[in-house]
């Protein structure tokens, strides 16, 4: 196996999410072959013994277990409480105890759905921010906010210094609680919302609400990402199926390995092919001027009656009877 960044392998290995690891190896508690380690230091953990207050660290193994519980309220969501508490580890049966942690955390007046794993590298991808796994929680607030006050907590509020990320807030008219109405517990005109965020600073749906004059009267996580079962009781706990966690690390991804959607390139358009020149009209020749005429001369009329035969020496001949009829008449 190679060499890795030390507090990648501590979070693998489910001793502690990567940022707790880091905080460990600052304090010193983390040794490599005997030496104190640093931020930056690399080890194989087939090879090289590491220790973490003087614990022999294992190597992570192939298979990973990876649990949902539905916390119920009053309950620590970490492996151990120096106060006694109630933790989340009581609700796992010893055997599974074995190198798991929670994945965040819920604080111990909120219930709701929370993941416990030995994988480290899954619960630091789930559990930091900068993956934008979101957690969907359900929340009962006194009286009614108006719309303007929740725009300032959609936008983000100032809490310790730091603005909060964006957050979706809309009402939750539209379908039943996820559990039901503990008895005794009075209705009243407080108001019930879906707030849907990306990062998990402390108590910080609580003081959102807070900020506006509207203090949170009961809390619980009903999502995580895409990870939703109604059906799970209060305090009951178990195994995420595979298409469950391929869901998760789907959901929590960095915004380098988000798939980026290349513009489609128009392709090229062919120059449109000329229409040919409109042939220009020919040009007329100019109108020959109309010469008048001049009317053609009129042939003589010709006598009526045959003409007047000729002979043969070119002597017209003698009409029929003319002569002698006219002599005698005389």
């Amino acid at each position: 196996m190679s060499e890795d960044r030390l507090q990648k392998i501590l979070a693998r290995a489910g001793v502690a999410s990567r940022r707790k690891a880091e905080e460990l190896i600052r304090d010193g508690l983390v040794t490599i072959n005997g030496q104190v380690a640093g931020l930056g230091d690399k080890a194989d953990p087939e090879t090289d013994s590491i220790k973490v207050d003087g614990k022999r660290v294992q190597p992570a193994s192939s298979e990973h277990r990876y649990l949902l519980l539905n916390k119920p309220r009053e309950v620590m969501s970490t492996v151990s409480d120096p106060e006694g508490r109630k933790t989340v580890m009581d609700f796992v049966p010893p055997g599974m105890r074995k190198a798991l942690v929670p994945v965040g955390r819920l604080d111990y007046h909120t219930e709701g759905l929370l993941l416990l794993t030995d994988d480290g590298e899954f619960a630091q991808r789930i559990a930091h921010p900068r993956y934008g796994s979101t957690k969907t929680y359900e929340v009962k607030v006194k009286g009614t906010p108006t719309e303007s006050q929740l725009d300032r907590l959609r936008h983000g509020v100032m809490i310790e210094g730091k603005r909060t990320s964006p957050a979706t807030i809309t009402e939750r008219t539209h379908f039943k609680p996820s559990g039901a109405r503990r008895r005794g517990e009075p209705e009243s005109d407080n108001s019930w919302w879906v707030v849907e965020i990306s990062e998990g600073r402390t108590r910080q749906i609580r003081e959102m609400f807070f900020q506006i004059g509207h203090p949170v009267q009961k809390l619980r996580r009903v999502a995580i990402g895409p990870l939703r079962d109604p059906r799970l009781p209060v305090g009951a706990l178990r195994e995420l199926t595979e298409k469950e966690v391929r869901g998760l690390l789907k959901s929590a991804r960095g915004p380098e390995e988000k798939p980026v959607r290349k513009k489609a390139v128009p392709a090229a358009k062919k120059p449109a092919a000329r229409k040919p020149a409109p042939a220009k009209p020919a040009k007329k020749a100019p109108a020959k001027k109309a010469v008048a005429k001049k009317p053609a001369a009129k042939k003589p009329a010709a006598k009526k009656g045959a003409p007047p035969r000729r002979t043969l020496a070119g002597k017209p001949a003698p009409r029929a009877g003319g002569g002698a009829t006219r002599k005698g008449r005389r």
